[in-house]
C-alpha cells in the first residue's frame, strides 16, 4: 500500500421504519450480501449529506437522520479496502426500493433479519439494536 494512502470515508443508515422494523439492500456488486444502506462520500460533501443521499439513492426514502450511532474504522470491515464509516440512526416512512447500487431492498422485522450480512454489518445492526432498547452505546 502506498505511503500516501488512507481510509476511505463511508456512511451507513440503519433506518427505521414503523413497525419495528429495519431496511436494508441487496448487494448488486461484490460483496454480496445484505448491508445497510450506504455508500462513500463525495468530495465537498459532508457525512450527513451523503448519508442522506445514499439512503435516498439505494431505497427511494427520504431519510431524517436522528442519531450518530459509532464510527467504524476496523481495516477489514470492508475486504475491498481500508474503509471508516460513519453510522446514523435515521426514521423514513413507506416501502422502500432498490436501486442504484441495491439490487433489492426491504424492510425487515428486527427478529427476522436476512444473510449473510455483509461486511461488519451484523456488528452494527447489534449496535442499533442494543442502542434502541437500552440507550447504550459502543463504547471506544
Amino acid at each position: 500500500m502506498p505511503e500516501h494512502s488512507a481510509p476511505s470515508p463511508t456512511v451507513d443508515v440503519v433506518i427505521l421504519l414503523p413497525g419495528d422494523r429495519v431496511v436494508l439492500v441487496r448487494r448488486k456488486y461484490p460483496p454480496p450480501g445484505w448491508a445497510l444502506p450506504g455508500g462513500f462520500v463525495e468530495l465537498g460533501e459532508t457525512v450527513e449529506a451523503a448519508a442522506v443521499r445514499e439512503a435516498r439513492e439505494e431505497t427511494g426514502l427520504d431519510v431524517t437522520l436522528e442519531e450518530l450511532l459509532y464510527v467504524y474504522s476496523d481495516p477489514r470491515r470492508d475486504p475491498r479496502r481500508h474503509t471508516l464509516s460513519v453510522v446514523f440512526l435515521g426514521r423514513a416512512s413507506g416501502e422502500p426500493v432498490g436501486a442504484d447500487d441495491a439490487a433489492e431492498a426491504r424492510a425487515f422485522p428486527w427478529t427476522q433479519l436476512p444473510s449473510p450480512l455483509a461486511f461488519d454489518h451484523a456488528d452494527i445492526l447489534g449496535d442499533a439494536r442494543r442502542f434502541l432498547l437500552t440507550g447504550a452505546r459502543r463504547r471506544p
